[in-house]
Order: C-alpha cells, then sequence, then structure tokens
C-alpha cells in the first residue's frame, strides 16, 4: 500500500521554524510552509518516518548530515553572474584601487558570504582577472547549504544564469553546452568554497582579514537580533580598512555603527576603521 505524504500542521510547522532559527538564525515565514512541506514530505517518506514530529526527532539525531539536506530546502538560491552591475562597478574602480592603495603588496581577498551556487564570487574572479591579471587573489564563497555549493565547484550554469554575462566575457570564459554553460577553468581555480553559517561564530571565525566582503540580499532573511550578530561576526572578518556591500535594497541603519556607511557613485558601501 502506498503511503500518504504527510502534512505540517501549525504546531509542527513551530517546532521547525524554532530549530532552524536556532541553529542559522533565518526565520521561516508562513509563506514557505507549503514548500518546506513538499520537499520534507519526500524525506520523510524516503526514510519510512510517520510525520513531521517523527521527523523532528529523526533530523536531531542526524543533525550533522540531515540539518544540510533541510538548509539545501529552506534557503532562497536566487542568483545570476554580474548581479547589480552598479555595486560591481564600484568594486572594480574604487574599492579595488583602495585595498591596493593601503597595502605593500599586491594582493587581495573577497569574501562572498551565502553565494549560493557561486554566480557572485565567479564573477568577481573574472573582473579581477580581466583588470587586474598580476594581482594576487584569495576569493572565498560560502554557503549554508551544501548542496548549491556542489552545483558551485562543478562550474556549470544554466542560460538564465548567464543573461547579464558582457559578451565579451562570455565568450572567453565559457564554453556553450547543451542547455548549459561551463565556466572556465581558469576562473574556478580562482574560487575556493566553505561551508559556513553566518550566525555561527566558529564557523565565520575561519575566515579572516578579508578586504572586501558581499553579503548581498542575505540579511533580509534574520531578524533583527540574527542580524546584528551575523553582522558583528562579518565586521570581525574584515582587515582594517575593509569594505562591506549589501544589497541594494538592504541597509545597515540600526543594526551597527562600527561600520562607517560611505557612497560612491550612488551606491553604499560600510567600511570598517584602521587600524
Amino acid at each position: 500500500m502506498t503511503q500518504q505524504a504527510p502534512l505540517l500542521n501549525d504546531k509542527a510547522f513551530e517546532k521547525l521554524r524554532d530549530y532552524v532559527y536556532d541553529r542559522s538564525g533565518i526565520r521561516l515565514s508562513e509563506i514557505k510552509k507549503h514548500s518546506i512541506e513538499n520537499h520534507l514530505a519526500r524525506r520523510i517518506l524516503e526514510n519510512h518516518l510517520s510525520g513531521f514530529d517523527d521527523y523532528l526527532t529523526f533530523m536531531m539525531s542526524r543533525e550533522a548530515t540531515e540539518l544540510k539536506a533541510l538548509f539545501g530546502i529552506i534557503t532562497t538560491n536566487e542568483t545570476y553572474f554580474f548581479r547589480e552591475p552598479p555595486q560591481l562597478d564600484v568594486f572594480k574602480k574604487h574599492i579595488v584601487p583602495n585595498v591596493l592603495k593601503n597595502k605593500r603588496t599586491r594582493d587581495i581577498r573577497v569574501w562572498s558570504a551565502a553565494c549560493s551556487s557561486g554566480e557572485e564570487p565567479y564573477t568577481v574572479a573574472a573582473m579581477l582577472k580581466e583588470t587586474e591579471p598580476l594581482l594576487r587573489t584569495d576569493i572565498i564563497g560560502s554557503d549554508i547549504s551544501e548542496v548549491v555549493l556542489e552545483t558551485a565547484r562543478r562550474g556549470i550554469f544554466s542560460s538564465y544564469s548567464v543573461r547579464n554575462v558582457p559578451p565579451n566575457y562570455l565568450q572567453k570564459y565559457f564554453k556553450a553546452r547543451e542547455n548549459a554553460y561551463e565556466l572556465d577553468e581558469s576562473i574556478r581555480k580562482m574560487v575556493r568554497f566553505l561551508n559556513v553559517n553566518l550566525v555561527d561564530e566558529k564557523a565565520v571565525r575561519a575566515i579572516r582579514n578579508a578586504d572586501v566582503i558581499f553579503c548581498r540580499n542575505v540579511l533580509i532573511y534574520f531578524d533583527e537580533k540574527s542580524k546584528r550578530k551575523a553582522v558583528s561576526l562579518l565586521y570581525d572578518a574584515l582587515a582594517p580598512n575593509g569594505f562591506l556591500i549589501v544589497g541594494t535594497s538592504e541597509s545597515l541603519y540600526n543594526v551597527t555603527r562600527a561600520l562607517q556607511p560611505t557612497v560612491i557613485d550612488k551606491v553604499v558601501l560600510y567600511q570598517k576603521a584602521g587600524s
């Protein structure tokens, strides 16, 4: 007899929501309930569990692996290459020269936090390769979901992901495949990927002295408490005089006063004071 897909009742959803919040700082909205129910129903049936309460017990007993699967389900992975071009122009024309001016060596460390399937850090890598080919780079892409990080490491993207790529970049760094585009290995090798939860102090501590941190369109999923904690940890990860770039629709007003807001070409940036 075929097992019927379980339903996620309000009480079980509240338990799941609190559990996710405690471990990630992400506050699940009611809008996500139906999507989570559909995705987790498959996990419940695959593991022959009786329902969502049983699944919660199961997940807690196998947290190291099951939590990664859950984060892959709950996180939004909308991204593409060369997203928000005005910010990228300011990064190329102003931030990189500013970073290099204050350093004795020609190197730069860039962290793309919550990078999803990797389009953002790969965009940064391609831009730096084009504009500063002799620069030593350390580019990190991180996400809470191991599922999307595996996609990032493969370096194969849909036509949707590359729709904003300038023609010269597309021709030089992408190889068209059937219904997909493969990123050139020279760019893939410039980025290393890490599994990082932005409210996990131990995980974030693994990244230090970043000259630039991109954390765009991420903090909107956090409540005020989690947002303050994440920004505080990002602050610690920045090098003196380092820059934090959030999404164009985001603001750190009332979140932190430790970072100085700066406007360049109508783009708002946040800078850490020098030592």
